[in-house]
């Protein structure tokens, strides 16, 4: 019995010390964080007033995602013998020129993906890869600063895809309005005198048109984190079926030196678009019309390794 109370009465004070010891290394933990917050702070007001002074600032960051397989005579599944792979990766970068009277800020967006599925026991199968997403963006905006946070600018945007159909179509933006900056990291154009000229081989589809640009771009980097968002609209004065929108958001977090996870997606509607792919697509469709055509949200994604420079 002696022994058994004595068991007990070790126990406990083993757990009675180890919560004691848990309590006071977490009470030592917290004083710590609210430190490290502390400095984390100081940094990214250091890092403000950095990005605040003159001159030209560049950089880029993306994300790379990618997968093989291959499977042989694995019967559980309809094509027992196949390989397959996609990759992809995307690139957002900046040139940005801030002077006392004037700003010039350029930037570009690429987002490219492969995909890959051959069933080796099919001879007729595509055993390639095939462009899955081909998106190609880039900007230049020069504006002329009125006051701290306003400015009279000129906006050149082109759109297009570089892997297949280059320029068909291809969207060219140019217009002049006024940028407003309320923050360092966010900027918003707007820009009521704007052409939006597109190139396309199917012209009875594709129109030119006079119309509004709008655009807000938010860019931010916090620590370890990268993110990136932007809004491209134009509204033709002509018709709304000329009209489009562009929305893409990029996020990435490093976890080791310059490298870590990002995820990226976009938005677009584009009705032009819509109407070329129900006459031209795989299953066309002679009757579609601007006025009966389905005009789907557009959308992509992509995680993977995230990268900046």
């Amino acid at each position: 019995m002696k022994k058994l109370l004595c068991s007990l009465l070790a126990v406990f004070a083993l757990t009675y010390t180890y919560a004691q010891t848990e309590k006071e290394l977490k009470e030592q933990i917290a004083p710590k964080k609210d430190s490290i917050a502390a400095i984390q702070g100081r940094v990214d007001a250091l890092q403000a007033q950095i990005d605040a002074l003159p001159g030209w600032k560049t950089g880029a960051f993306g994300t790379i995602g990618g997968s093989i397989s291959g499977f042989n005579n694995w019967y559980s599944q309809g094509t027992p013998n196949n390989s397959a792979g996609n990759i992809g990766f995307t690139v957002n970068g900046f040139a940005n020129l801030n002077e006392e009277k004037f700003f010039w800020r350029n930037a570009i967006g690429i987002n490219l993906q492969w995909v890959k599925f051959d069933d080796k026991d099919d001879p007729t199968d595509d055993d390639s890869f095939k462009e899955a997403t081909d998106v190609f963006n880039i900007s230049s905006l020069y504006g002329r600063k009125l006051s701290k946070s306003f400015a009279v600018s000129g906006l050149m945007e082109y759109r297009t895809t570089i892997l297949s159909n280059f320029n068909d179509p291809g969207y060219l933006d140019l217009g002049v309005g006024g940028t407003w900056t309320p923050i360092p990291d966010l900027v918003v154009v707007i820009h009521p005198l704007n052409y939006n000229f597109v190139f396309s081989d199917e012209d009875t589809i594709f129109e030119s048109s006079l119309g509004a640009k709008i655009v807000a771009d938010y860019s931010k980097k916090l620590g370890k984190v990268n993110f990136k968002t932007n809004l491209s609209m134009f509204q033709s004065y002509e018709t709304s079926d000329l009209s489009n929108w562009t929305w893409t958001n990029s996020f990435g977090y490093t976890l080791f030196k310059k490298i870590g996870v990002g995820f990226e997606f976009g938005l677009r509607d584009n009705k032009q678009e819509a109407l070329n792919f129900a006459l031209n697509g795989p299953n066309p469709d002679p009757t579609a019309t601007f006025d009966n055509v389905d005009n789907d949200l557009q959308s992509y994604w992509l995680i993977g390794l995230n990268y900046s420079l």
